[in-house]
């Protein structure tokens, strides 16, 4: 079903570009911490938001703020789920969903899915994506103090070989794998090392990926007994399928694509992405797997990942809650013909960055949109703070109070919650110059109720499915932007019955 979207605004920073271009999806041919690894990660994970702030400020504050779209559907039509979405069974698509883009064949990546039986129901719930020799990997993954089995594989393996030549993925959906000790352990390299001798390499270059109920071991046989047949249907057109077989309570597929230029070559971008609850990224997402047919060497593929992740990923939340199996591996096969980049920092790569940061934003928006409950897309803006980390903090405590979120719910201006939610994020204020916005309406300015408060505006605009909140705090310079979405009843429903 082909949505008609419109467009908000973004950041006055942001570069403009054009949007990728939508297309109905397609129905599938078959039911088919973070901490940044190896030895160039290890000299960024904590320190990275600040050991990286003169790269970013160079690098991207003309990068890519993609147009958001909302759906403009009636009840009825939003109640309709689209054919290729095989996520939990009775859940209604989001009223923010966006359609899934047209992604042509990234050279150099081949994908499948299948039916590996992690549910009840009938669906796809296993992804292999096969990689030409070669191809540089980078990944960001959860800080999470429990992590998961195929989190720690990917650090480790990753680690060892420094990102050189990844050859596969293997991603199921239904069981996280998490807090299972060495038998998920044991379970993840069982299915490394039969996809290795499938695809004649190595098992440390094989990449894992599970997302589901936590405490539960991996069954590996669910996944090696339908390698073969799997593997029968690898096609390089095949990313709808792949986002929707890696769905859990997502309502919708979520994939984003990009073309940028590289010393007067086309390269081709493209990611998908699962995640609606479970929210609060801490240098990944739920589950994200971009590809690009460019030749970057894996250290300089490590420093772009980890740096957009900063921009992308970690300024969306749903709920607050970080993921035990928080995975974002990106992938360059090589394929394209342009020249190989060796430095994150060279200047033939400046549009594959902004195009690169666009791609994860998208993505990343995508998952709030889709947010469990979700009826409203949130932005949150702060402006003023001590510094841009200051401020960042202070969008997260807004933008993850649970107050703040059920009275976007309730279509309620409640800017005292706002201000409740700026003080306890316990960093520097000035009481007497913070001012709410809502929109272009000033709901407090300078310390007081704004004296231009009109009550029948302010209802009139909370109505709309995609609001901007800015906040002035008033002690410097620093800035930063948060998206994240209400809080519903439905989240409370959804999240009561998850395991059942």
């Amino acid at each position: 079903m082909t949505r008609k979207p419109t467009t908000t605004s973004t950041d006055k920073a942001a570069a403009k570009t054009k949007a990728a271009p939508k297309a109905a999806e397609k129905t599938p041919a078959t039911t088919t911490p973070a901490e940044i690894v190896g030895q160039v990660g290890a000299t960024v994970g904590h320190a990275l938001d600040r050991a990286l702030d003169p790269l970013a400020s160079a690098l991207k504050r003309a990068g890519l703020r993609r147009a958001q779209k909302s759906a403009g559907e009636t009840p009825a039509q939003a109640a309709a789920p689209p054919p290729a979405a095989p996520g939990k069974p009775g859940l209604a698509v989001s009223p923010l969903v966006v359609p899934f883009p047209t992604i042509p064949p990234i050279a150099g990546v081949e994908i499948a899915t299948g039916r590996a039986g992690f549910y009840k129901h009938e669906r796809p719930d296993l992804l292999l994506m096969r990689f030409a020799e070669g191809t540089s990997g980078a990944g960001v993954f959860t800080r999470h103090g429990v992590g998961s089995a195929p989190v720690d594989w990917c650090k480790r393996q990753l680690a060892a070989t420094g990102g050189a030549d990844v050859r596969a993925l293997v991603v199921n959906a239904g069981c996280a794998n998490s807090f299972t000790g060495k038998p998920g352990a044991d379970a993840v390299r069982r299915v490394a090392t039969a996809v290795g001798k499938r695809f004649d390499c190595r098992q440390r270059d094989v990449m894992m990926a599970s997302t589901g109920v936590i405490g539960v071991i991996l069954d590996d046989s669910k996944i090696t007994s339908n390698l073969r047949e799997v593997e029968t249907r690898l096609t390089p057109d095949g990313w709808a399928a792949a986002a929707s077989a890696i769905m859990t309570t997502d309502t919708f597929p979520k994939g984003a694509y990009a073309t940028a230029t590289i010393d007067g070559h086309e390269v081709k971008i493209a990611g998908i992405a699962k995640g609606s609850g479970m929210i609060a990224p801490d240098m990944a997402t739920m589950l994200a797997f971009v590809a690009t047919d460019a030749a970057i060497a894996p250290a300089a593929l490590q420093t772009l990942v980890s740096l957009y992740t900063r921009t992308t990923f970690n300024c969306v939340t749903v709920d607050g809650d970080r993921s035990t199996n928080d995975t974002l591996l990106l992938f360059a096969t090589g394929q394209s013909g342009a020249p190989k980049i060796s430095r994150a920092g060279d200047k033939r790569l400046a549009d594959f960055r902004e195009k690169l940061e666009g791609v994860l934003l998208d993505l990343a928006m995508q998952l709030v949109r889709d947010g469990e409950g979700a009826t409203k897309f949130v932005k949150i803006t702060v402006n003023g703070a001590e510094s841009p980390l200051s401020a960042r903090k202070i969008a997260r405590t807004i933008a993850e109070s649970p107050l703040v979120k059920t009275a976007f719910a309730g279509e309620d201006a409640n800017w005292g919650r706002i201000v409740m939610a700026v003080g306890r994020a316990d960093e520097p204020v000035n009481r007497e110059k913070i001012s709410v916005r809502f929109g272009d309406l000033y709901a407090a300015r300078d310390g007081l109720v704004s004296a231009e408060y009109d009550e029948a505006a302010m209802s009139a605009y909370m109505k709309h499915q995609e609001l901007e909140v800015t906040v002035e705090v008033g002690v410097g310079k620093g800035s930063s932007t948060v998206w994240t979405c209400d809080l519903t009843k439905q989240y409370v429903a959804i999240n009561g019955d998850y395991r059942s």
